[in-house]
């Protein structure tokens, strides 16, 4: 497709342009993640892709606050502390009390997580590849920087 082609975002228009849901970004970042999502549950069935965000994030950081570690796998308060817990009660990871300051909660990976993820990570790739299969490599590399770009 043209760069030209490609749709107008909405306040550039032409004032007689219908709206169509097809074309806007909301829309088709949604069926994006939709079949990024079946891919992964067809591939992982033992985790959410949050729970192994949660854990990849953990074994690139060894340990972090509970909070922090929400903020950097993009999710609120409630839904990492729901993620933490379950992956807690499966033995992937441990939490502790803070020694310096006993509000913040500590987690870190377990050696369940560790094996778990380090078995979990190559398929995690080919999740990945398989939900870019339909781009050239170029085209990979530009939506993953576009992405990031709007993220």
């Amino acid at each position: 497709m043209a760069e030209n082609d490609s749709p107008v975002a909405p306040d550039t228009q032409d004032a007689t342009h219908t709206y169509r849901l097809q074309e806007q970004v909301g829309y088709i970042l949604r069926k994006a993640q939709q079949r990024h999502v079946a891919i992964f549950s067809s591939q992982i069935s033992e985790l959410t892709p949050p729970q192994f965000a949660a854990l990849a994030k953990l074994g690139d950081l060894g340990e972090c606050s509970q909070n922090h570690l929400g903020q950097l796998v993009a999710m609120d308060a409630a839904t990492v502390k729901g993620v933490v817990d379950r992956l807690k009660l499966r033995g992937m990871v441990a939490v502790a009390e803070d020694t310096e300051d006993r509000r913040r909660i500590i987690v870190s990976l377990t050696q369940v997580g560790r094996e778990t993820l380090a078995r979990l990570t190559p398929i995690a790739g080919k999740i990945t590849r398989d939900t870019l299969q339909p781009l050239t490599n170029r085209e990979s590399q530009t939506l993953i920087r576009l992405l990031t770009k709007i993220g």
